[in-house]
């Protein structure tokens, strides 16, 4: 069994810092298709980026309370592996998608958990619950609430103030499947700093 944790920087909107991405060792990388998001790229700039990307990188389309119809277009121009929702969507709004979906959550409590079970999505990403926020924020949750979620039987991403000071212990305490990374190695909204990106995965790697 491949027990290797998975590492997805999200939030990329730029070609330089995708390669600077993959280059530092990232599994996948995700596109924000959410227009209010300081990391927002357009659909046409995000398939520039992606047409150049090397094999076997798994990108994401990130999207919040997007139509069926906005996110189907937005895989008919990009080559998008996974579709990653990200709002209040429902169980039925993520299923029967013609790519895998990862259901983000934003973890406030124990009671945030009950949700999990009634969306059979290939995958659950456990964020930070910050009021009026979506992610990206850079607030850490317990991660003893996703020790509880990995009992559940989907696979865990995890995400919510995640640094390369504090990710290994994160995925020792927590066993993840994947880490999700956004404004934990950038140096401001949507521009990554290629170190952190470098020390973080290096952090992965060696947990």
């Amino acid at each position: 069994m491949n027990n290797r944790v998975r590492v997805k920087v999200c939030g990329i909107t730029s070609a330089e810092d995708a390669l600077a991405a993959v280059e530092a060792g990232s599994d996948a990388l995700g596109f924000m298709f959410y227009q209010q998001s300081s990391r927002y790229v357009p659909l046409e700039e995000a398939a520039g980026i992606m047409a150049n990307l090397p094999p076997f990188i798994t990108k994401a389309g990130v999207f919040v309370d997007a139509s069926r119809e906005a996110i189907d277009l937005a895989i008919s121009c990009c080559p998008l592996d996974v579709i990653q929702l990200h709002g209040s969507e429902t169980p039925e709004m993520c299923a029967n998608f013609s790519r895998p979906v990862i259901k983000a959550f934003r973890i406030a409590g124990e009671e945030s958990l009950g949700l999990l079970p009634s969306y059979q999505t290939s995958a659950w990403l456990l964020d930070s619950y910050v009021p009026g926020q979506l992610g990206g924020t850079g607030a850490k949750f317990n991660w003893n609430l996703a020790v509880l979620a990995g009992r559940l039987g989907r696979p865990i991403i995890l995400a919510g103030g995640l640094t390369p000071e504090n990710v290994a212990e994160a995925i020792r305490q927590t066993r993840p499947f994947a880490v999700d990374v956004s404004s934990g190695v950038e140096f401001s909204p949507g521009r990554k700093d290629p170190g952190k990106m470098r020390e973080f995965i290096h952090a992965v790697r060696t947990a």
